[in-house]
């Protein structure tokens, strides 16, 4: 057993990195508590690694004192100066108490531990590594699905895709080769976690930039993204050169860029529009395809709040099926949004204006 712990730890220090003196010290915790528990002791004890042997023996540490009252914690002074002539009252004595079968529980707690040791090694190794690329993408294939996650290997990783971050339209099978955004990358005692994610606004906006030299130069820069993945999705863009187009420059020549990245979102549907500083033309401009006549911002607390006026026709459009466009409007511009159609807004105006004229009668 020794040579074989002495080979164990010289393979952990040179493939993982581990030191003997971290194993060891972790094995001699574990010892400690192993004695403790086994053989009915809660003496003060120390466990001591023989580097030469390779193994562990079991110390029983008492006190030199003049009369002993614990005699699992005390030794005394008479017995003391029997083993050296040295001893003091207040010294430490160290009394070797390996019991014959603790050979087989070292070998055991040793196992365990250097089991856990390397388990922690592996997730400090897959943190550190993929740390680096979180909120990137990365292409992976599916290697199985079930009830919660789709799990996509990528390396030597095997990384976790909840049922929140897969998109609605798509159907996902082992060998299946996808991109996706890492999300987060942490790790438990369980071992080291990595979640990917296909819905989350960060994937549309890695992609706009591998897509768009111009966002990935910072010549357009993309201000803020509102996502329903697998539906649609609003791009707010603006361009730090007066000469170019932020828009037309996301689109590309024939609408190809923007194309790619539609067929790589599964048909999902983007709207890019532009930033402006002007809160009233970004809501307009947020609102797109539907046109926008005014807006009127509320004050104080409700400076966030905006109403807008919209052509009788242009009303559905405006909302959107279920309420969408102005949904993601609405997140997109940080702006609670309340639209009207004109005839409306007229109509609250006329019965404003009787109740004046009947006041003044």
């Amino acid at each position: 057993m020794s040579k074989e712990m002495l080979e164990a730890f010289s393979a952990l220090e040179e493939t993982k990195g581990i030191k003997q003196e971290v194993i060891v010290e972790a094995i001699q915790a574990a010892l400690i508590a192993a004695y403790k528990k086994n053989y009915d002791q809660a003496a003060n004890v120390e466990v001591k690694f023989d580097e030469r042997r390779g193994n562990f023996k079991v110390f029983a540490v008492k006190t030199v004192v003049d009369e002993v009252q614990d005699d699992r914690l005390q030794v005394s002074l008479k017995d003391a100066l029997e083993l050296n002539k040295a001893y003091e009252v207040g010294d430490e004595i160290r009394f070797e108490v390996t019991p014959k079968d603790f050979g087989r529980i070292a070998a055991q707690t040793a196992k365990q531990v250097i089991m856990q040791r390397l388990r922690e090694a592996e997730r400090e190794h897959i943190v550190a590594e993929y740390s680096q690329y979180e909120n990137e993408i990365i292409t992976g294939e599916v290697e199985r699905i079930d009830n919660r996650f789709v799990y996509v290997k990528f390396d030597n990783v095997e990384a976790v895709m909840p049922t929140r971050d897969q998109m609605p339209n798509e159907v996902y099978h082992p060998q299946d080769k996808i991109r996706v955004v890492v999300t987060r990358v942490g790790g438990d005692s369980k071992g080291a976690s990595v979640t990917v994610s296909r819905t989350a606004p960060e994937l549309v906006k890695r992609l706009f930039e591998q897509e768009v030299p111009e966002i990935f130069d910072g010549t357009v820069e993309i201000v803020s993204i509102a996502r329903e993945a697998g539906d649609r999705t609003k791009i707010a863009v603006k361009s730090n050169d007066p000469n170019i187009d932020p828009v037309g420059t996301c689109v590309g020549g024939k609408g190809t860029r923007v194309q790619n990245i539609v067929n790589e979102l599964s048909g999902e549907n983007i709207d890019i529009v532009k930033y402006e500083e002007d809160p009233s033309d970004f809501i307009a401009n947020a609102l797109s395809p539907s046109e926008v006549l005014a807006v009127q911002f509320g004050d104080g607390e409700n400076e966030k709040d905006a109403l807008v006026i919209v052509p009788d026709y242009q009303l559905s459009l405006a909302i959107g099926k279920k309420g969408q466009n102005v949904r993601l409007a609405a997140r997109l511009t940080g702006y609670k949004i309340d639209i009207r159609s004109e005839s409306e807004v007229e109509i609250v105006d006329e019965d404003s204006n009787d109740e004046e004229d009947l006041t003044e009668e």
